[in-house]
């Protein structure tokens, strides 16, 4: 590897960590197939590189953890409004973790896209069933796709009105 590719990847590691696993498994990957050594065969590279892959993935799940938290708070603060208290804004708050997880792995911000929301989607029907069973309202009560926009989740000053 070249000390250019070599300090591109470091820098990706400081500024992306998801991007930067990413690209270490697909070296991986590469490696593997194009050095077929003993070297290579003493290490167990296909561990190794599922290894290195569920680093990236464990953080997509803390991402969509955060969002299912925020999101069915969210919902319970716009539905059972007689029943919001502090402790749900100090929950709701948790985009604070949301935007850190953002900050340290820039490209997870692709499964934030609401032109291809399938995170969002898949997290916010946990978060609807989640929301229900905790308020005991019927699911008539609550949108069927997510009623909250990307930048709405995300926004730190956004709590929804009943009526909204």
């Amino acid at each position: 590897m070249k000390i250019i590719e070599l300090q591109m990847l470091q820098t990706l590691y400081e500024q992306d960590y998801c991007a930067w696993v990413e690209q270490i498994a697909e070296l991986l990957r590469c490696l593997r197939r194009a050095t077929p050594t003993h070297q290579w065969d003493t290490l167990d590279l296909e561990h190794l590189i599922e290894e290195v892959v569920d680093l990236g993935k464990s953080q997509q799940r803390a991402l969509q953890s955060a969002l299912r938290l925020v999101l069915s708070h969210l919902l319970k603060w716009k539905y059972q409004p007689e029943r919001r208290s502090h402790s749900w804004q100090v929950i709701i708050r948790e985009r604070l973790n949301i935007d850190e997880l953002l900050q340290e792995s820039p490209s997870l911000q692709r499964f934030l896209n609401d032109n291809d929301a399938e995170l969002i989607n898949t997290t916010y029907q946990r978060a609807r069933r989640e929301a229900m069973v905790e308020t005991s309202l019927s699911e008539d009560n609550f949108a069927i796709a997510c009623p909250f926009s990307v930048d709405e989740i995300l926004d730190l000053d956004f709590y929804p009105n009943a009526d909204q």
